[in-house]
């Protein structure tokens, strides 16, 4: 059997998997990939980019080829439960104030041409078989594959997740229940009651004859559709894994959109269910879980693959710090610290979407509730609290030690002017380094800094709310100071307790 001893090992080559490879790369370590598939599947998956996500997938120039690929939408801003009135980013100052659509299989072909070209290593047809891991690193064995050494292996493949079961890792939580089906479908001819244009996702929706359904159109005859049966619970010779036949396909769009609607022909269907699961521990020795192998949810409100994605930069630049051994004590245990409930707090609110998206409508009590929480939601304030939630806009770390009312919080991709002349704030980013940016003249002249935090002096229009901020890998504030004093005394402390060790 072949041998091969590597920094880290990622199984799966999804988003999540992917953009680990991505970043690992790019800060110079040695990254294998296993994926158990042959070949990529073009199959319906989560292929929503949401507003943080779009940000995050800028800072390393990853967004642009995206956005070339994306399909037409216009500006439809997201939702909450499925609710009739669409989430407004554009109070937390984004330049991607709406969803971006586009296949998952496409946001995988860039990641991968990306990653690949600064020297990660993809192997497909290697379903994992066996995970040793010791106290010096992990022993990966590949079915048809090869046997890997390496120092750490990052679990990125899915909610079946092999190296989480190889590990017996509990994987607590819910069951699903419910069944749907997710499917890329041609049309030979359509009805009335089948939308003609992209829209909010509450005029896409529709129930009848006890199927609920939601049909998006992508151009010509193609469209995306997703439906459920209410009695699905009676058929349990249906699986997740039962494969969705064209006839059942066909059926659930004539009961909702009439006989006029004929099915043309399925590209690709697959099942999904709303489980709601969370691993208790990111981190296991030299293992760690990110994407759908750590958390999984109900699809409601796009937030899978986002979620997984946003693992992946959490992830990176701390394992490659710890990798080259400039690490601060406790920053790779910080991922688990800081990823960990932001699943939970996922899980939690697709939980309660979960309820208010019922959509049967004969139940009074939940038509109530819509109701109710659809008025709130014309409200700003309370349109701006769950846009900031579902966005991921909102989100923030907590920084040990940090006071600065900035620690931990994104900062909106800014107009600057340094001496290199006009940039944006994200294009700081691109080597993937730290960032210490001085709008203030606070920075000491002549001080020196650690490899990979990079100085920036700049001049802003706008009021960043410091005249010192140290930006982290991944686009996140970990220290920032409002006056000379604080900044001399306190920057070279933040970086070596925060970043470098």
């Amino acid at each position: 059997m072949e041998s091969i001893e590597t920094e880290v090992v990622i199984v799966g080559a999804g988003p999540t998997g992917l953009t680990l490879a991505y970043e690992l790369a790019l800060a110079g370590v040695e990254t294998l990939v296993l994926e158990k598939l042959p070949e990529r599947l073009q199959q319906v998956k989560g292929g929503a980019i949401q507003p943080r996500t779009a940000e995050m997938l800028e800072l390393r120039g990853l967004l642009e080829p995206m956005l070339r690929r994306a399909m037409p939408r216009g500006p439809v801003g997201g939702h909450f439960a499925m609710l009739p009135v669409p989430l407004d980013c554009r109070p937390w100052d984004t330049r991607y104030p709406s969803p971006i659509s586009l296949p998952q299989w496409e946001i995988e072909e860039v990641l991968e041409e990306r990653a690949t070209a600064l020297g990660a290593r993809i192997r497909r047809g290697a379903a994992v078989t066996s995970v040793e891991a010791d106290t010096d690193g992990v022993t990966v064995a590949a079915d048809d594959g090869p046997r890997v050494r390496a120092r750490y292996v990052v679990a990125c493949d899915g909610g079946h997740s092999a190296v989480r079961k190889k590990l017996g890792m509990p994987f607590p939580g819910r069951s699903g229940t419910y069944l749907a089906v997710l499917a890329d479908v041609r049309l030979s001819s359509v009805s009335e009651l089948v939308p003609r244009e992209q829209g909010h996702i509450s005029t896409l929706t529709r129930q009848a004859n006890d199927y609920w359904a939601m049909l998006v159109p992508l151009g010509d005859d193609r469209y995306r559709l997703t439906y459920g049966y209410y009695g699905s619970e009676d058929r349990p010779e249906v699986t997740r894994d039962t494969p969705v036949g064209d006839d059942e396909i066909a059926a659930a769009l004539r009961a909702v959109y009439g006989e006029g609607t004929v099915l043309g022909g399925v590209d690709n269907s697959s099942r999904f269910s709303d489980a709601t699961r969370q691993v208790e521990r990111y981190r296991a020795g030299r293992v760690l879980f990110a994407g759908d192998a750590a958390h999984i949810h109900p699809p409601l409100g796009g937030q899978g693959l986002n979620l997984g994605v946003q693992d992946a930069f959490n992830l990176g630049w701390k394992l490659a710090a710890t990798l080259h051994g400039r690490a601060p004590a406790g920053l790779l245990d910080s991922y688990h610290a800081e990823r960990h409930p932001v699943a939970a707090g996922v899980l939690h609110h697709t939980s309660a979407q979960r309820v208010l998206a019922d959509p049967r409508p004969d139940n009074e009590d939940v038509m109530a509730l819509r109701e109710i929480v659809t008025d709130l939601l014309r409200l700003p304030d309370a349109n701006r609290h769950l846009a900031g939630l579902m966005s991921g806009l909102a989100l923030g770390y907590e920084i040990p030690g940090a006071r600065h009312p900035l620690a931990g919080q994104r900062v909106p991709d800014t107009e600057l002017v340094t001496a290199s002349g006009p940039a944006r704030l994200s294009s700081l980013f691109g080597p993937g380094h730290a960032v210490l940016l001085d709008v203030g003249g606070l920075v000491p002249d002549g001080v020196r800094l650690p490899e990979r935090v990079d100085l920036v002096p700049a001049k802003s229009t706008a009021d960043l709310g410091a005249g010192a901020l140290l930006f982290r890998p991944d686009g996140y504030v970990c220290w920032a100071a409002d006056d000379a004093a604080a900044c001399r005394e306190g920057v070279l402390p933040a970086i070596a307790a925060h970043l470098v060790a």
